[in-house]
This record gives C-alpha cells, sequence and structure tokens, in this order.
C-alpha cells in the first residue's frame, strides 16, 4: 500500500462527557469522560487505522497532555513521529446534553510553538522519503507561520508526493497558491478562499472549477453536510449524495471522509469512487458519540448508498 503521511500541528485531547441537561449556574453531574487523541492529521490517521490502512502521524505535543496525548496514539497502535514542544498539548471539550440531544464542542487555544519547533517538523519531512500521499490537516497555532501549509506542499512537490490540504483561513489561500493535489474545503472555507462572503451549492462547480483551471488543486472536494460533496477536477464535476442517517455526532466526520479519499486512491479506485468512499466515512462518523470517527462496518454499509450525479461543465 501507498505509504501515506499525516501532519497535525495542533493538535488536540478531546473530552467527551454527557450531562442531563446542560443549565448554567449549577454543579452538572457528568458521565465518566472518553479521552481520545484528536486534531486533523491526527484523525486522519486514526480513521485510516480504522479502515484496514496504515499512516504514518507526525505532530507537535508537549507537557503533560502532550505524554498522555501520546499515550492515547500508543494504544490505538498508530505509527508516530512526535517533534516535542515546550508548551502544553490543548484539550477539548465535547458535551452532549441529553435533554435536548444537543452537543457542545469546546474548542481551546493551542499552545505557542516556537520557531525551532515548527523548524524540525518541516526537517522530519524533508528527510522523508517514499511518501505518495501527504496530507496536511486543522488549525494553526500560535508562533507557527500562516504560510506552514504551503511549505509543507512545496515539500511534497519536491517528493513528487500528492498533498492533500484540509484547513482554513490565510493558511488555506497560502497553501493554495503552492498548487497541491487535493483541497477539502466546507462551503464556508471555499467562500474564504476565494474572496466571497458565502456560496450557494448551486454555485460550487463554478467557484472550484476555476480553483482547478487557476492551478491551485487538481481535484476540489467541497463537503456540503447532510447534502453531501461536489468533486470537480479539469475534466469531472460530480454531486456525490449522502444516505439520511440519524446524526449523533459531526466531529471529525470531515477528517474521516478525508481519510476515506485517501484511502480509496491507495486502493486505485478512481477519483469520483474515492469521494464516494470518503462521504461514506464521513457519514459513518455521524452516526457514531463524541469523537468515535467512521467504523469499517459502518461504511461497508453506507458506501453502495452513495449516489453520484455527474454535472455538465
Amino acid at each position: 500500500m501507498s505509504k501515506i503521511i499525516t501532519v497535525t500541528l495542533n493538535p488536540a485531547i478531546d473530552k467527551s462527557t454527557t450531562v442531563p441537561v446542560l443549565v448554567p449556574e449549577k454543579k452538572l453531574k457528568c458521565t465518566q469522560p472518553v479521552f481520545e487523541p484528536g486534531g486533523g492529521g491526527i484523525n486522519v490517521a486514526r480513521a485510516i487505522k480504522k479502515l484496514g490502512g496504515t499512516a504514518t502521524a507526525i505532530y507537535l505535543a508537549g507537557g503533560y497532555t502532550g505524554k498522555f496525548f501520546s499515550q492515547l496514539l500508543e494504544k490505538e497502535q498508530i505509527d508516530t513521529s512526535v517533534i516535542e514542544i515546550t508548551n502544553h498539548t490543548r484539550e477539548n471539550l465535547i458535551v452532549l446534553d441529553s435533554a435536548s440531544n444537543l452537543q457542545f464542542r469546546f474548542g481551546m487555544p493551542g499552545p505557542v510553538v516556537e520557531e525551532n519547533e515548527w523548524k524540525k517538523l518541516l526537517s522530519l519531512l524533508e528527510q522523508m522519503n517514499d511518501i505518495s500521499y501527504l496530507v496536511a490537516s486543522g488549525s494553526v497555532p500560535s508562533g507557527v507561520p500562516e504560510d506552514i501549509f504551503a511549505r509543507i506542499a512545496f515539500i511534497a512537490k519536491k517528493k513528487k508526493a500528492r498533498c492533500i490540504i484540509d484547513t482554513s483561513g490565510e493558511a488555506l489561500k497560502l497553501a493554495a497558491a503552492e498548487a497541491v493535489y487535493l483541497l477539502k474545503p466546507n462551503l464556508g472555507e471555499l467562500a474564504s478562499l476565494v474572496g466571497a462572503e458565502e456560496i450557494e451549492i448551486s454555485m460550487v462547480d463554478d467557484v472550484a472549477g476555476k480553483l482547478v483551471a487557476d492551478g491551485k488543486c487538481e481535484v476540489v472536494v467541497v463537503s456540503m453536510g447532510a447534502a453531501g460533496a461536489m468533486l470537480v477536477t479539469k475534466d469531472k464535476v460530480c454531486h456525490i449524495t449522502a444516505p439520511v442517517v440519524k446524526r449523533i455526532s459531526t466531529v471529525g466526520a470531515g477528517d474521516s471522509m478525508v481519510a476515506g479519499m485517501v484511502m480509496g486512491l491507495t486502493k486505485h479506485m478512481g477519483i469520483a469512487d474515492a469521494a464516494r468512499y470518503g462521504v461514506a466515512c464521513g457519514t459513518a462518523a455521524t452516526i457514531n458519540p463524541g469523537t468515535e470517527l467512521c467504523r469499517l462496518a459502518d461504511v461497508e454499509r453506507l458506501f453502495p448508498q452513495i449516489q453520484v450525479s455527474d454535472m455538465m461543465r
């Protein structure tokens, strides 16, 4: 199988719990918390493992939380390469209100990363060989330059690796300027990427098509939540429809989707089928609680239900 590397600059320990009802000024009794290692590329590597593949997760981690984070990954038998930093790895809190069945997600700020620390990560990538897919995903912590994903994309290009970027804001714009293999924005991120306030689903194929035509990437897969996804390449536009499911948690759905697409590509699926597999993985993640990501059995059940509609350019 192809060698897959994921990069996570701002990982987090995701702590999930449930309360009977979320009310202010009360001491709330929580269920026993579940701790899972999270963050864009980390979740992609974890999901790939669940799908029967192998990826090496490269990440920054520090402090006692960083050690605990690495222990969580070790328990899941994820192949890793950690760059130690001085400051503590962040923690996120996900709370499910049982009364309303609503989920509340509290994202904590990441640590300040020193220049020598993020440069060590780039140096490690420079030294790696035989990379087929390099997935850079997640947010950029304080202290790391906004062009970090562009630098990673440049390294991927030198290694002749397919680079997949899943981030937002200025970091996404700069990475696209470097020209990558695949971008996976959601509707809001796509709008930000092209300087628009918002983008309607009917506009996605034209907007994404311009990114491809301008050489920003070869493939754009726009995630659209319950509406599925839009795949756009130089000669193909497809709307991929997700089946209706009872959603429990959306945490990690996008990361599961990226993992599915990479797995599909490593299995030599065409890009449309790889995107279908990605949507199946993203949908499978939403039917599991907390930050559990997708399960292979659910993916295999959902995959045949994913519909692809070819659209005219």
